[in-house]
């Protein structure tokens, strides 16, 4: 590192950014955001609003952030509005007070709406970088998210210099940004391993206001351990994938793996290691958890494509230890190309992504409890469903202690149609919606996907419905989730008192 760039404080740094401006900070789940300056940001609004005068910031990211950046501002009131994802308790709940303007995005889409200025002018990027050259190179960290198009397009730029991350990061990043239309050519990638950018984000040594020096870990932690139900649903998709190897239906050399956030994605990925039918595997995804780097060590995952190093403490730490080994094996790209629907459709892959709902028909709600409460937002789950081999959807079966079937009629809430969803899967079975009709998909979805317990409710609503190429009927469609918020319990419904 040649240093060049004025060293600021936080507080400093926070002291640039006016109210009613724009801040694009890096990161892609809380892995390689920024810290200190967004809290110094946070503690100056609360100095404002004390004094009487107003202060928010719209905020723009690549996906969620940590606790200092996402949860800091929102309970300091600092956020006018916020775009793409979150997953910040306090952020959650402003934003389904009303109280904080949201919008969700498809995350592959945030980098070009930026660059195409849908979403207005972006006055600051606060990036995290693990080094910085006098020319201008910014190696970032953990994570590559919208990073490169926040520094592309602010007017200026701040640095985070983080000492947790090591400046020998160089090389592990592939930093790429496609042209905009009319000129954009195809995006070169024809294996998940392919390099096609750069290794730093490089920017004018003009635009970089300042410098803030840190030290502090990434605030991701590790997910829980694997329950029965997990595990099963794990098992389920692990044999069926198996299966389709078997049948010539999936390559026997198989094909790259996307997997979403979470307890029940490491399930899956646990199981499709463990599965002797299935061969080690590459990944191209958006998201690295502990279960991939497990594989890679076990070498079950042969390579990874993402955009963010989401693991615990402890498992970074064993990744930087061994950096020259991982450097071979993984590359962090940005979202736009990490997610893209080009590459995802050419590459072949296996999507695997989380349900809070499904209907009988095979929609999915991936985003809303009860068609109302925001959860994180769709993130890149649409991204990848749309654009699969073969896209998955996985669930358990039942939510709140057994109160709530996640299998209902119809979604409170739709994110991804039937037109996109292939494969449901929960800890009873698999349901395979390819080449069926809309009643096909219903009697299969209910008999090897819902639970015991809510299959009497759901084959009774099938039943009542009379006529139509989708038999579903909009008086009654809504009838378990009306029956949760009423008592508490979706069971019980009874369907007499909608027939004739």
């Amino acid at each position: 590192m040649i240093f060049s760039f004025p060293l600021l404080s936080a507080e400093e740094a926070a002291a640039l950014v006016e109210h009613g401006q724009t801040v694009g900070f890096s990161g892609f789940t809380p892995a390689g955001a920024p810290k200190a300056i967004p809290m110094a940001i946070a503690e100056r609004a609360i100095a404002e609003h004390q004094a009487g005068r107003e202060f928010q910031i719209g905020v723009l990211t690549g996906a969620s952030t940590g606790t200092s950046l996402d949860g800091a501002l929102a309970k300091a009131d600092a956020i006018s509005f916020r775009t793409p994802y979150q997953s910040d308790p306090a952020l959650r709940a402003r934003i389904n007070a009303g109280q904080t303007r949201f919008f969700d995005m498809h995350l592959s889409l945030m980098p070009q709406a930026t660059r195409y200025g849908f979403l207005g002018p972006v006055h600051w990027a606060v990036v995290e970088a693990s080094d910085l050259t006098a020319g201008g190179g910014i190696v970032l960290t953990s994570s590559v998210g919208c990073a490169p198009t926040f520094c592309n397009k602010a007017e200026k730029i701040i640095v985070e210099l983080n000492h947790r991350h090591p400046p020998t990061l160089l090389g592990m990043h592939d930093i790429y940004e496609p042209a905009d239309p009319p000129h954009r050519r195809e995006i070169p990638i024809y294996a998940a391993s392919d390099r096609i950018g750069s290794p730093v984000i490089k920017v004018d040594p003009a635009r970089i206001a300042g410098v803030v020096e840190t030290a502090a870990d990434d605030e991701t932690h590790g997910f829980a351990d694997a329950t029965p139900i997990t595990e099963k649903i794990g098992e389920n998709v692990a044999e069926f994938l198996a299966a389709e190897i078997a049948a010539g239906r999936v390559p026997k050399s198989f094909l790259p793996i996307q997997s979403g956030v979470g307890d029940i994605a490491n399930a899956v990925l646990g199981a499709l290691g463990k599965h002797p039918d299935i061969p080690a595997f590459e990944m191209y995804t958006e998201v690295l958890q502990d279960s991939v780097i497990r594989l890679m060590k076990n070498e079950r995952v042969k390579f990874a494509s993402s955009c963010s190093l989401t693991v615990s403490h402890a498992t970074l730490r064993s990744v930087y230890d061994n950096l020259e080994w991982f450097r071979k094996r993984i590359l962090l790209r940005p979202q736009e190309i990490s997610n893209n629907p080009e590459v995802i459709r050419r590459l072949g892959i296996i999507s695997i992504n989380t349900a809070i709902e499904v209907d009988i028909f095979g929609n999915v709600n991936s985003t809303h409890v009860m068609g109302r409460q925001m959860m994180n937002g769709i993130g890149g789950s649409g991204d990848f469903t749309r654009n699969a081999y073969l896209s998955v959807f996985t669930c358990p079966s039942t939510a709140k202690g057994g109160k709530i079937s996640t299998i209902v009629p119809l979604v409170s809430h739709m994110d991804h149609s039937e037109h996109s969803v292939q494969i449901v899967a929960t800890e009873y079975g698999i349901a395979d919606l390819r080449g069926r009709s809309p009643y096909e998909r219903a009697t299969m979805i209910i008999q090897n996907c819902a639970h015991p317990d809510f299959r009497d409710e759901l084959n009774g609503y099938l039943e009542m419905v009379e006529g139509g190429h989708t038999p579903q009927t909009l008086t009654a469609a809504f009838k378990l989730h009306e029956q949760y918020l009423r008592t508490g319990d979706m069971r019980g419904v009874d369907w007499r008192q909608f027939v004739g």
